[in-house]
């Protein structure tokens, strides 16, 4: 929980508010000096205004239609939103048993999150924003694809 926070923003001159459902994610951000929000994505509130809004490998959870939250983030935004989501995992596995330990123990053994991306779904989502694409990439390794949309309106350059 919070690894960009912990990893790569804690010792920068940013300011980072995290969002989740979870008390005891919040309660120990906060702790850690971080500043988090007990906040359900899931209801239809408008998400505090950021430079950057950033959903970090939990978009599967907002399946099997991601694109509300998608928008309200894009409307939150004064420059990027910043997707990263699994596109290989192991509850998506072919090899038998592997996908339900997997979706279990990923606490998603019920619902639409018992559902994950692929590579070309994700593509298939992104492709409805073509005017706030950015760009796209999978991070080394290829078990994760980041896109990144520009809020409609800022100029190409600015980031």
């Amino acid at each position: 929980p919070a690894t960009l926070y912990y990893r790569f923003l804690r010792g920068k001159d940013v300011r980072y508010t995290g969002l989740d459902v979870s008390p005891s994610f919040i309660a120990a951000l906060n702790k850690a000096g971080g500043h988090g929000i007990v906040w359900d994505l899931r209801s239809n509130t408008a998400l505090p205004r950021a430079d950057y809004v950033i959903i970090q490998g939990a978009l599967y959870f907002f399946l099997p239609d991601p694109s509300p939250l998608i928008d309200r983030m894009l409307t939150a935004a004064n420059r990027e939103v910043i997707i990263a989501e699994a596109i290989r995992n192991l509850s998506s596995s072919a090899v038998p048993g592997v996908s339900k330990l997997a979706k279990r123990l990923a606490g998603a053994a019920q619902g639409s999150e018992a559902v994950r991306f692929s590579e070309e779904t994700l593509d298939q989502l992104f492709a409805d924003y073509g005017p706030e694409s950015k760009r796209s990439f999978k991070i080394p390794g290829g078990r994760d694809k980041v896109y990144v949309l520009r809020k409609t309106g800022v100029p190409v350059g600015v980031q």
